[in-house]
């Protein structure tokens, strides 16, 4: 089935372009990199897998309860609409939202392949040609797996929120080659980490756990590669220029925090657009979603040095200043661990069954002896 005969929402025409500029830079340096980088890519290298086989698609899932997370955290739960809902229509609301979240980790999956791509085309240093590469091949790999189990197992997709969307542009048409950095590898990597973690550690369901541990692996090695590049890149810059990329980092915070929450959703059930705003907004889900957005975020704004005074009052103002100091080393390398530990998990299951299955056999060879 088209893909467009499955979205909860008219997405429009069927393609988005967004007019780029900016210069495509060669490097004739083949021989020095800087050491982390290219460990970083090498890493890179060593850690491709590939979606179909790595992740068990073989799981069933209800598409009426794809996550299996607590009814506490859909919006309408505790309002007098959850009160009035038939148990088929609160499934229907399930089935809605998990469509929702996944498809803006598609859509922002497809973004990061682009600019990643873009950054390949525009950074000047070759070790870093050489990381952006594999890191478009894994949003690549993303976006096959968020687009699968949408079609395969959700049956349903929403299109890119108009925020994120916005987002994206700003990110893409901007010509100075670090943006798309700052863009996607700080801001939007940071939103998706804060989603695919708090549904990751919630949910029930096996399969979109894997799914996004698996991808949460990567995004760990992307967001130290968006750290080293840029933290050199703004050690030279002047004050005005640091300036601007600041009110670029203010802008796109607010945004992520005011308007990505969902109330496409509700207003497919009949919510005005007013009440939708308000029921998102003492949502305890969106509040601590939030909080787990900037845990992300900020302490690598403040790490590759943008923590000028304005910066520091508008995350004080979002009331996240304190999260400057957050540990994202440690966050980063939990993320892997989860995904290594997970693997491990599995392949014992699957070592024993192979084992039980062997032992039945031969068990059985001998009885008819």
């Amino acid at each position: 089935m088209p893909t467009r005969d499955l979205y909860a929402n008219d997405p429009g025409e069927g393609h988005w372009q967004v007019p780029a500029s900016g210069a495509a830079r060669f490097s004739w340096e083949y021989d020095e990199g800087r050491e982390r980088l290219l460990a970083l890519y090498q890493k890179g290298k060593d850690k491709q897998w590939d979606a179909a086989t790595r992740i068990d698609w073989d799981l069933e899932v209800d598409p009426y309860d794809p996550l299996g997370v607590p009814d506490e955290a859909l919006t309408l739960h505790g309002t007098r609409h959850w009160d009035l809902m038939s148990e088929r229509d609160r499934a229907d609301l399930r089935r809605h939202y998990a469509s929702w979240q996944f498809s803006q980790f598609l859509h922002g999956e497809q973004g990061a392949m682009v600019c990643a791509a873009r950054i390949v085309e525009s950074v000047p240093d070759l070790d870093a040609k050489f990381y952006s590469a594999t890191q478009t091949m894994d949003e690549a790999r993303h976006a096959e797996i968020y687009s699968r189990f949408l079609h395969e197992k959700v049956g349903m997709l929403y299109p890119v929120n108009d925020s994120l969307q916005s987002l994206l542009g700003d990110t893409l048409r901007d010509s100075r080659w670090d943006m798309p950095y700052l863009g996607m590898q700080v801001l939007i990597e940071g939103l998706a980490l804060a989603a695919f973690g708090m549904i990751r550690d919630t949910t029930t369901k096996p399969l979109p756990k894997q799914i996004l541990a698996y991808v949460m692996q990567d995004e760990a090695r992307h967001v130290a590669f968006g750290r080293m590049a840029l933290r050199d890149y703004y050690r030279q810059l002047t004050e005005a220029e640091l300036r601007e990329r600041e009110d670029f980092v203010i802008e796109g915070c607010y945004l992520m925090r005011d308007r990505l929450r969902g109330t496409e959703v509700l207003e497919n059930f009949g919510i005005p657009p007013q009440e939708a705003d308000e029921y998102s907004e003492r949502s305890e889900f969106l509040q601590l979603f939030r909080k787990l957005l900037f845990s992300r975020i900020v302490p690598c704004v403040k790490d590759i040095g943008l923590w000028g005074e304005r910066l520091q009052k508008a995350y004080v103002d979002m009331g996240v200043f304190d999260l400057g100091d957050s540990n994202l080393d440690l966050l980063m390398s939990q993320d892997e661990e989860l995904a290594e530990k997970l693997d491990a998990e599995r392949f014992a299951e699957e070592e024993a069954a192979r084992t039980a299955e062997v032992g039945e056999t031969v068990a059985a060879g001998a009885s008819e002896d």
